[in-house]
């Protein structure tokens, strides 16, 4: 069997993949060198065999409503033995992935005692996240993405509509901190339960995903929890040996020891 490489992406192609991206997950990397993005996602698309750019931005985009059903299923109780729950978004953007898990959080009755971390390196897309607005006209999409992944309420309760925006809930920000940090050169600030870092990774080279597996790794407690993007990996870091699965389809793993 021949197996075709990718040559080419077109620009257009890819800024459609980025806007989507960033619409699903609130990571933007539309300001990144396109060069750069360009050649990382070939490398990526011929090492898994991924034939076109869509096909590469479905299995990017697949699994948001699984993951928040894993993290709601299986993780919940978990988190529920600890008096006071501390969880480090790293990467946050503009800040959907920090709002959703305070969503969760809120509906399993730990916001109270938990302590929700947002970080990013982009000082712009912190305020964005820390102001918590985001465009109605993605509201849809949210509200079937929390229905499907288990949420328990009238998903319009959590924010509030002006005009051609949405408002979350003041309440949810009063358990979350914003602050800068870069992952590729700041260390660990705390020992966390909960660290999720999805769909960041996929763009770093070996060595740096390594250097940030290690510093996950220092920042959770014995038995903490890790949520990775659904087409990443701990495998082949220096401390895969340290965690284990509780659903591997999900990227969702505990630290061991």
């Amino acid at each position: 069997m021949v197996v075709r490489t990718v040559e080419t992406i077109s620009s257009e192609d890819l800024k459609m993949m980025l806007v989507a991206i960033r619409e699903a997950y609130g990571y933007d990397f539309t300001q990144y060198a396109e060069a750069s993005i360009k050649r990382r996602s070939l490398y990526f698309m011929n090492s898994r065999t991924i034939p076109t750019l869509q096909e590469l931005s479905q299995m990017l985009l697949q699994d948001e409503r699984l993951f928040y059903a894993c993290l709601r299923e299986k993780t919940m109780k978990r988190l529920a033995t600890y008096p006071f729950i501390k969880v480090w978004v790293a990467g946050c953007a503009t800040g959907e992935e920090v709002y959703s898990i305070a969503i969760l959080l809120k509906e399993e009755g730990l916001l109270s005692r938990s302590l929700i971390y947002a970080t990013d390196i982009n000082q712009h897309s912190l305020h964005q996240a820390k102001e918590g607005i985001f465009p109605m006209d993605l509201m849809k999409t949210y509200t079937a993405n929390y229905q499907k992944s288990g949420g328990q309420k009238d998903f319009s309760k959590y924010y509030m509509a002006q005009y051609s925006a949405a408002l979350f809930d003041k309440s949810l920000r009063n358990n979350i901190v914003f602050a800068p940090h870069n992952l590729a050169s700041d260390q660990s600030f705390n020992e966390f339960q909960l660290i999720l870092c999805r769909n960041v990774l996929i763009y770093f080279n070996q060595e740096l995903q390594n250097k940030v597996m290690t510093l996950f790794y220092n920042s959770l407690c014995t038995f903490g929890i890790l949520g990775l993007g659904n087409k990443e990996s701990i495998l082949f870091t220096d401390k895969q040996q340290f965690f284990e699965p509780i659903d591997r389809k999900e990227k969702v793993f505990i630290k061991t020891s």
